[in-house]
């Protein structure tokens, strides 16, 4: 039986298991290199010539096979190979997506969570202040007033806003030392929570 040539591809479409074996046996290991060489792992390479055969063998009897087996025999492994290298592309594609997107989403979730928390400490920081000292507090980083328009609004001096404000902001350096580790922050999340 010659094994390059039409010949042997009518015993197996007649389900000759022999001439099937022999064909198996000629070209595994060959497939398998070519397959490698494509895919560069071994194992998905033996995993591709195997689902060739078995679908040869499968389809055997409304397969046809014009020219070579040997020929058909590389064409098919050449596409799966193909086909499975757009697959692994597309899932790892996928994969760095998701792990964007997602490690994103987390970070962006907790970040929100660290800011409400961070909120309320403020919020409790501010309501424990004397209350005209709170009143100098929220005019001056709330309503981004100046010292002196604040004075003139409360109808006190300058000097006293200036002593309130220096009590506000010792106390919530106190009172937010565990969640800023500097002052840096507490001005910033004092902007986002007026906004």
């Amino acid at each position: 039986m010659e094994i390059n040539g039409q010949s042997n591809w009518e015993p197996i479409s007649r389900g000759d298991k022999q001439a099937f074996e022999q064909v198996f046996k000629s070209y595994y290991a060959l497939l398998c290199r070519y397959a490698k060489s494509l895919i560069n792992d071994i194992d998905e390479a033996e995993e591709v010539v195997q689902n060739t055969f078995y679908i040869i063998w499968n389809k055997r009897e409304t397969l046809e096979i014009k020219g070579s087996i040997k020929a058909y025999l590389y064409r098919a492994v050449h596409n799966d190979c193909l086909n499975k290298l757009k697959h692994l592309q597309v899932r790892k594609a996928h994969a760095d997506d998701y792990k964007h997107n997602n490690s994103g989403a987390y970070d962006d979730s907790g970040k929100v969570l660290q800011a409400k928390e961070l909120r309320r400490k403020i919020e409790e920081a501010i309501a424990a202040l004397p209350e005209q000292c709170g009143k100098v507090f929220r005019l001056n980083r709330f309503e981004e007033l100046k010292y002196q328009e604040i004075a003139e609004q409360l109808n006190i001096s300058v000097k006293t806003v200036e002593s309130h404000m220096g009590k506000a902001l010792k106390h919530m350096r106190e009172q937010l030392k565990d969640y800023l580790p500097t002052l840096f922050w507490v001005v910033w999340f004092l902007k986002i929570w007026m906004d």
